[in-house]
């Protein structure tokens, strides 16, 4: 019988899971030169992660740690290509020299 409510918990386990490799990943992926290994560092990554997840705060088996860990590394990239280019650096925003207004904003000498 297929049990949803379990594939629930192992979902909701892989999405904080998924945060925390994504974050780690992010902060380590310089040590790489050529982007295809990153796509397997992550996935060891987030593999590794869960298993010792799993075996400190849970009492699931072993093979459903696996299972976390695909769920996690799928989680992880598809978050990471949702926020690619969106979010800046705090250096970036501090070095920035430039005031952004929008263009709907601005009062033209026409409109006085």
């Amino acid at each position: 019988m297929f049990n949803i409510d379990y594939l629930k918990l192992l979902l909701i386990i892989s999405i904080a899971i998924s945060s925390i490799t994504c974050v780690f990943i992010q902060k380590t992926k310089s040590l790489f030169k050529s982007s295809k290994y990153i796509i397997i560092y992550s996935l060891v990554i987030n593999v590794l992660t869960s298993i010792l997840f799993c075996m400190t705060f849970t009492n699931i088996s072993f093979p459903n740690s696996l299972w976390i860990g695909l769920f996690s590394f799928l989680g992880a990239d598809s978050i990471y290509k949702s926020l690619e280019g969106k979010i800046s650096s705090y250096n970036d925003i501090i070095s920035k020299n430039v005031v952004e207004i929008e263009r709907n904003n601005i009062i033209n000498e026409e409109d006085k």
